[in-house]
Formats: C-alpha cells, sequence, structure tokens
C-alpha cells in the first residue's frame, strides 16, 4: 500500500500532518522528500504557517447550504416580517 503524507520533522520525529490508516506497531518503510515552500513564501513563512495550523484547534467543517437552509428552517418566523417590523413606519 502506498500513501502519501506530509510530516513535520520536529525533535527527532516525523510527525504526520494527517490520520495515517495504520495498526499500532506496524512496520513501514518512509521516503523523505523535502517539500518545496509555497510559491511565493520563504521557508520561514512556510513554517510559521504550519505551526500556526497546528496549533489551531481542530474544527467541524463549514456546513453546506443546504445543512445551512436546513437548520434555518427550524426558526420560527420571517426574517421579512421581522424587518418591516422593526423598520415601523419610516
Amino acid at each position: 500500500m502506498l500513501q502519501k503524507v506530509e510530516a513535520i520533522y520536529e525533535n527527532g520525529v516525523l510527525r504526520p500532518l494527517q490520520p495515517l490508516n495504520l495498526s499500532e506497531q506496524e512496520h513501514v518503510i518512509v521516503s523523505v522528500v523535502k517539500a518545496a515552500p509555497a510559491s511565493g513564501r520563504s521557508r520561514l513563512q512556510a513554517d510559521y504557517i504550519d505551526r500556526a495550523k497546528r496549533s489551531l484547534p481542530k474544527v467541524e467543517a463549514t456546513p453546506g447550504i443546504e445543512e445551512v437552509r436546513r437548520r434555518l428552517a427550524k426558526i420560527p418566523g420571517s426574517m421579512a416580517a421581522e424587518i418591516i417590523a422593526e423598520r415601523g413606519d419610516r
């Protein structure tokens, strides 16, 4: 099985940036290829961005438009009615 994974080298250890489909203590062979920094970014900028991404808490994926509509449909009333009521006699 071939699995391409990005990793960060820290304190003598390669740390994958995404989960691996491996069992505990499974023996693997690792090939290391240095990744080029993103175009227009220095290595320092790329390292900073990588560290910042790792320090952020994991968040849920953004819901799609259908999920937003489904959630909004549960709210009673109408936004149009609320706006008209707020404007009054203007």
